[in-house]
């Protein structure tokens, strides 16, 4: 199979080439599932002895040339770009010697998901021995031919220095000699203090690609002889096909066949449909509009939102059918109560999409498959092709492509399982693309809920008691992708009498994880029903919200849980409001708002500024974010990024979007009637502030959304004394008297 004008060379390839290159140095660790080292190779590579290493992370030529391998998948988030930069600091290679080459899947390298802001995290002490290991090797190789003690010597700028003669030798020089040292048990880390590449800006390696239009991206690819396939699903989610006119569409111009797929009945997985294959995706849609296709619409053909909120409406007047914590007496506190608040908060489902709709590309050859695909999760996209067609493993080889977005979506595989399906009745190699309808219309959605709230102060407005009882959605009794509250959520385990209850509404709609599950919508609620508690009790919302947190360092986790540093909260809380200028007055018509929330190992405090017109034009016109990300921002620039492109990717969700279920289907079907967030619309000035402390370093890519939108909301009370109880705010009225 010839290889794809996007295709990065997988781990053998890769060896392929350094054994050719000759005289160089590969290292490589073995890893756990959990990124955890095992083991350790070291091979000179011009030398065919013993086994190389099938997973190197690190090659040297002799040429002085350095590449180093990105496992994980690159989505947006910079990951291709950081997780190098931490070899390359260690190593202490000049960066511009680096090339960085997108690894395939291989679970040599261990965990390769981009999900759940877990890449920095479990790769980043991993990956510093990593490039400890190699630059004590090249040390000790110096040392060996000059015939001095290593200790005289150091590295840096991608040459090992000798300090009293002052002599120099590159890395390339020294790759050989290195190759052929024993790997050292222990190696020293150098001292944060000093280090030169990490904590500066430094550009995504694939940028100048991007704005130049090169083929990176899983739509990209390209193989000889290929051909484009389209695939048509039931507009319910779990029908079936009963007919279509497949002889008819395999009479449009360059279609070479339709046929239908019967799919198995999980909503997740390969759902039934009709693929037609064509020569061109031009071809593939334009047949696919000549598709009649009767469908087996099922039980779900009846759900709709409306029903849903009726039955939601219904259920929140009897118990709760989980109790997730219960502390104290509520019914006894609240009646005691010198105040209480009883309302109710709404969210829709949401769809990722993302910018690259769903696309893989396969090609199915004596029982072998090969696919290339956008996917933030291969390892699971690999073992569903095995599960659901009974393709070993061993036979699939799965290269992994740049995603054009991800947002959560891509850890699902159905669109991988699609591809494979079609590939195994096609005799070419075959590209599925999804077109925008389809990816609006059969995502894995966010799950949309309801949240019936109660809460009591006290005559000093202190709370006192609090009540939740959420209605959520599940499929055959399971909550989707971030619909399950935990017992441990803020602010479980802070007030006296707690109660936490959870009421499953089954239903047919597709869910998985969107950026930040469950928090992106469990921190709009509480942090806004928060905020009504405190002006219900006349308190100041910043102070409010300190003395909930209390004077407690740490509050642990129960089963599951990560425990919580209030510590760490309390500084990024008043760091936000003083940053942010919180108390000073602002003219009518503008507020200020205050949210926080830790999820994904992130600590975040937001403050929102905005404006509203008489007419009810709401601007939102600043945002100040302080992140404690743990003592070692990686990539200065795509930290900022990735906190800016949170705030962004909030604003839009709560400005605009919501999916409507009418008939069981999704109402939406492009950006016309999903809007995305625009430029006319992200006028803010975004301020982004890190808090070093001393904790592991954290991801980003999550934990910065989930203020935002109770950020907002609560400045848009500040503003008109009007609550945002339902998203999107397109459908609330703003209007102030």
């Amino acid at each position: 199979m010839s290889a794809s004008s996007v295709q990065s060379p997988g781990r053998r390839s890769f060896m392929r080439k350094s054994l050719i290159g000759g005289g160089g140095l590969v290292l490589g660790f073995y890893l756990d599932a959990s990124g955890g080292a095992l083991g350790r190779v070291a091979k000179t590579s011009g030398v065919p002895a013993g086994e190389f290493t099938p997973n190197a992370f690190i090659r040297v030529s002799s040429r002085g040339a350095v590449t180093l391998i990105s496992k994980q998948p690159e989505i947006g988030q910079g990951i291709k770009t950081s997780l190098p930069m931490v070899i390359a600091e260690e190593l202490e290679v000049d960066w511009k010697d680096v090339e960085i080459v997108q690894g395939d899947l291989d679970p040599a390298y261990g965990r390769q998901t981009a999900g759940g802001s877990t890449s920095t995290p479990v790769n980043y002490e991993n990956f510093r021995r990593l490039g400890a290991t190699a630059r004590a090797m090249l040390v000790e190789a110096a040392a060996l031919a000059w015939g001095v003690p290593a200790g005289e010597c150091f590295a840096e700028r991608s040459a090992v220095h000798h300090r009293p003669s002052r002599r120099s030798l590159s890395y390339g020089r020294l790759a050989a000699r290195a190759a052929a040292l024993p790997v050292p048990n222990t190696v020293a880390l150098k001292d944060p203090a000093d280090f030169k590449l990490l904590g500066t800006r430094v550009g995504g390696v694939d940028n100048r690609a991007i704005v130049t239009g090169k083929p990176l991206f899983g739509s990209d690819v390209r193989l000889p002889g290929m051909r484009y396939a389209v695939y048509e699903k039931c507009p319910v989610f779990g029908g079936r096909v009963l007919s279509a006119n497949l002889d008819a569409v395999k009479a449009q111009p360059g279609v070479r066949d339709a046929f239908v797929i019967e799919g198995t009945a999980h909503i997740n997985g390969l759902m039934p449909g009709v693929a037609i294959v064509a020569d061109s995706i031009w071809a593939a849609f334009s047949a696919r509009r000549q598709l009649r296709v009767s469908w087996d619409e099922g039980k779900t053909a009846g759900d709709s939102w409306a029903g849903f909120a009726a039955r939601a409406n219904e259920l929140s007047r009897r118990p709760g059918a989980r109790i997730l914590r219960r502390d104290g007496d509520v019914a006894a506190a609240l009646a005691g109560a010198a105040k209480t608040v009883e309302t109710a908060y709404t969210y829709p489902f949401l769809s990722h999409a993302p910018q690259e709709p769903q696309n893989c590309t396969a090609a199915f050859r004596n029982g072998a498959l090969e696919l290339w695909a956008p996917t933030q999760n291969p390892g699971s996209g690999q073992e569903m092709v095995t599960a659901t067609l009974g393709i070993p493993k061993e036979k699939i080889a799965l290269h992994i492509t740049r995603s054009g977005g991800g947002f959560g979506r891509r850890l699902s595989g159905d669109f991988i399982l699609e591809a494979a399906a079609i590939a195994m009745r096609t005799p070419a190699p075959v590209q599925l693309l999804w077109s925008r309808e389809d990816d609006l219309r059969h995502d894995h959605y966010r799950p949309g809920g309801f949240h019936f709230l109660r809460g009591g102060l006290d005559r000093g407005g202190r709370l006192i008691a609090w009540h939740d009882h959420f209605v959520t959605f599940a499929n055959a009794g399971r909550p989707g992708s971030g619909a399950a509250l935990s017992g441990d959520e803020f602010p479980g385990r802070w007030v006296e009498h707690c109660l936490l209850e959870q009421t499953a509404l089954d239903c047919g709609i597709p869910m998985g994880p969107w950026r930040a599950p469950g928090s992106n919508a469990f921190a709009w609620v509480i942090q806004s029903f928060i905020d009504e508690l405190a002006h219900a009790g006349g308190r100041d919302p910043l102070e409010f919200r300190l003395e909930l947190l209390g004077s407690r360092d740490e509050v642990p986790g129960g089963p599951g849980t990560l425990s919580y540093n209030v510590a760490r909260m309390r500084n990024v809380v008043k760091a936000a409001a003083e940053k942010s200028g919180w108390g000073q007055a602002l003219p009518r018509g503008r507020g200020r708002g205050l949210a926080f929330h830790f999820s994904h190992r992130g600590y975040v405090a937001e403050v929102a500024e905005v404006t509203v017109t008489n007419a009810g034009r709401l601007s939102v016109d600043r945002v100040v974010v302080v992140s404690d990300i743990g003592a070692q921002i990686v990539n200065l620039s795509g930290a900022e990024n990735q906190v800016q492109g949170a705030v962004l990717d909030g604003l839009g969700a709560m400005l605009f979007q919501g999916l409507g279920i009418e008939r069981g289907r999704v109402v939406q079907g492009n950006y016309d009637d999903y809007p995305m967030i625009r430029m006319p619309d992200a006028r803010a000035r975004i301020e982004v502030h890190f808090l070093k402390t001393d904790y592991p370093v954290t991801g980003l890519g999550e934990p910065p959304l989930p203020p935002l939108a109770p950020a907002v909301c609560n400045a848009v009370f500040a503003a008109t004394g009007k609550r945002v109880r339902q998203l999107p705010l397109s459908r609330a009225d703003l209007r102030w008297d």
